[in-house]
């Protein structure tokens, strides 16, 4: 029976369930929907749907890390790295987890109805791929491509809810974001791959094997260009080509710190991604700021 008592007394378990204290899932999640505001309004998004979003970043967030620890509670029990995740610990019921990943949920679907029914409708594909990714490594070696696919769900989220429809040039930042998701990802996975292996979890790094350096850097290699295919079809300026130069200078770095493949550094690499999302979005807004104040000019 849940009591205010136990509620204040499990608050710590449940922001440590939520990842509070490790933000960088938010961050990577936040920085592409800010693009797809960011293009969808041609630099100058509403307020109301800035805030929306933000906020439903980062509940999305949480929720996918509640049900991602209540699917993985009996594997992180044995994953050094995980050990003392609360549901793993003991520290948080199942049924718990189950009640704060619904509020979590719902709470962000009373932020969508903010906006219009497109974006309603569109959330629900969102929650559902949310719900069903932390049980893909059960089945397949691709659950990174999931996770892709629900991360990036939220670019398409935000062109609609900015500009009221989802045109085609929508599915080259979905393309861009999944990609990108399923390289930085890798490199996560790289992490516990040989503890992975033996408890039976499967991963695109388990399935890359020795490959795993030259198939990552492939796929960045395509996020840079679908990147460059995004101004192209978007009609940025240089501010924004530099952007993409300056990601593809991250991913070069991110590849040499994964060269001996050392968990330590391929954890790294992961969080460096943080800034991949962040000069990004800062070539977008930077070059639309430079041409609204050449406009009266030309």
């Amino acid at each position: 029976m849940f009591t205010m008592a136990l509620i204040i007394k499990n608050t710590p378990h449940y922001l440590q369930l939520m990842r509070v204290n490790k933000p960088i899932g938010s961050y990577l999640l936040l920085w592409p929907t800010l693009w797809s505001l960011w293009l969808a309004a041609e630099g100058v998004p509403s307020i109301n749907n800035l805030i929306i979003f933000v906020l439903g970043v980062f509940l999305m967030r949480s929720a996918g890390c509640v049900i991602n620890d209540y699917a993985d509670r009996e594997i992180d029990a044995h994953v050094k790295r995980t050990a003392d995740r609360p549901l793993a610990a003991g520290l948080v019921k199942p049924d718990e987890a189950i009640y704060l990943f619904m509020l979590l949920a719902g709470t962000a679907f009373i932020l969508v109805l903010m906006t219009n029914w497109l974006t309603v409708g569109l959330s629900i594909v969102g929650v559902a791929l949310a719900a069903i990714y932390p049980f893909m490594k059960r089945y397949t070696y691709f659950p990174q491509v999931v996770l892709g696919a629900a991360f990036s769900w939220s670019v398409v989220m935000a062109f609609a809810a900015e500009s009221g429809e989802v045109p085609k040039e929508v599915w080259l930042i979905y393309i861009a974001v999944t990609i990108w998701t399923v390289a930085y990802d890798t490199f996560y996975a790289m992490v516990d791959r040989d503890e992975d292996i033996l408890i039976g979890v499967k991963s695109t790094a388990i399935l890359f094997g020795d490959f795993d350096r030259v198939i990552t850097a492939f796929l960045q290699l395509f996020v840079v260009f679908v990147l460059m295919l995004i101004g192209y079809k978007f009609e940025m300026g240089i501010i924004y080509y530099l952007s993409t130069v300056a990601a593809a200078g991250f991913f070069a770095y991110q590849q040499f710190l994964i060269l001996d493949r050392k968990p330590e550094a391929c954890f790294k690499a992961f969080l460096n991604n943080n800034w991949v999302g962040m000069v990004v979005f800062i070539g977008i807004a930077a070059d639309y700021a430079l041409q609204a104040y050449l406009a009266p000019v030309s």
